[in-house]
């Protein structure tokens, strides 16, 4: 059982809608290893950790959220480019990126995963917006939630908070997500009319921000916050696809 690997790509592509998605780097294929594909994994970030790890389960194919690749970055292929492209080659191993695309899917994404995670109704508010396109969700509990008790529900469906900046309303509502480097965002979820925003990554205004903006803030983690969407794509190419998938879970403490 094994697929063409250009066939996997395109159907992700499709998936995804990634030619919609303005983003900080190129998406999709990345790396070119063996043109068919028996396994693939899937994992946040790339490292040359999960390359190995991939190695040794027998993968072809790798696909993350976080790729090797980025805009900002310098086009100098220094030592640890150097190794991590190497592992890759020397397994022939494929290696496939979707960022801001996985974090927007209305099912698949991030944001839609945490949304159903924490038991939410998904609204069609678009929020979050990057490139003109909305990579975040809302999502509204069918009754009254207590600050208290959403933090418990973030707690079971994603971890302890890193922070919790508990200052908004005592009957929380409408919850806005956006997962990894969300906190920005603050002042659209409260624009918006949401009692509190999740995201990943704690950010210094974020305090004093929600106290002034009587919103509750909660940074769940970064990595934690994006193991839905690459999880939930294990699924996806295991059921409707000729070969296996697996996630890695490579926890970081960020």
């Amino acid at each position: 059982m094994s697929e063409r690997r250009d066939d996997l790509i395109a159907f992700l592509d499709a998936t995804l809608d990634v030619a919609a998605f303005p983003d900080y780097g190129p998406m999709g294929l990345q790396v070119v290893g063996s043109e068919r594909v028996e396994r693939v994994v899937t994992a946040v970030s790339s490292s040359l950790a999960l390359f190995g790890q991939a190695a040794r389960v027998g993968a072809q194919l790798v696909v993350v959220h976080h790729g090797l690749f980025w805009d900002r970055d310098s086009r100098v292929v220094n030592r640890v480019m150097r190794e991590r492209l190497r592992a890759l080659f020397d397994a022939d191993i494929s290696l496939a990126a979707y960022h801001l695309a996985l974090d927007a899917h209305d099912s698949l994404g991030n944001n839609a995963q945490i949304v159903g995670a924490l038991g939410l109704e998904p609204e069609p508010t678009p929020f979050a917006l990057s490139g003109g396109r909305s990579i975040g969700k809302i999502g509204r509990a069918a009754h009254p939630l207590t600050p208290a008790a959403l933090v418990e529900r973030v707690e079971a469906a994603i971890g302890r908070p890193h922070a919790t900046f508990m200052h908004g309303p005592a009957s929380i509502q409408r919850v806005a997500v956006c997962s990894g480097g969300g906190a920005s965002f603050i002042q659209e979820a409260q624009a918006l009319g949401a009692d509190v925003l999740i995201t990943g990554d704690m950010a210094e205004p974020a305090e004093m921000l929600a106290r002034e903006l009587g919103i509750h803030f909660i940074a769940a983690g970064h990595y934690a916050t994006e193991i839905f969407g690459v999880r939930a794509l294990a699924d996806l190419i295991a059921e409707q696809r000729d070969c296996e998938a697996e996630f890695l879970n490579l926890p970081t403490i960020a």
